[in-house]
């Protein structure tokens, strides 16, 4: 059998993960080892923050129609609720926008579900 070398795969190899941690500290760009581990662990970050962004803006969304709850005399929760029993359905994301952008209609949405718990 002919002799097989790999010469060539394995620059292609290191080439490619060299490429993808340029940017990175002192040898973690430039030492093939080094540079492996440094994008193997930043591949596991990207994926565990890829979901953890989704809880994050959940998150900054309750802080924010809380917020604007308060100025309106009413509680988060409350107005949740209020909401459901009224059958609307505007999701948080777009309930934070309407409180930063359009106050008056975030007070209208309130004045629904305020309704809704009496």
């Amino acid at each position: 059998m002919a002799r097989v070398k790999r010469g060539i795969m394995r620059h292609k190899r290191h080439k490619k993960v060299l490429e993808s941690a340029s940017g990175y500290f002192g040898r973690k760009k430039n030492v093939f080892k080094r540079a492996n581990e440094q994008v193997l662990k930043s591949g596991q970050y990207a994926f565990r923050d890829r979901r953890a962004r989704k809880r994050d803006f959940r998150k900054l969304w309750i802080v924010r129609i809380t917020a604007a709850c308060t100025e309106c005399d009413i509680k988060y929760s409350q107005f949740i609720y209020g909401l459901t029993q009224q059958g609307i359905t505007v999701n948080r994301k777009m309930l934070s926008e309407l409180a930063i952008a359009d106050m008056p209609a975030f007070k209208a949405i309130v004045e629904q579900a305020k309704a809704g718990l009496a």
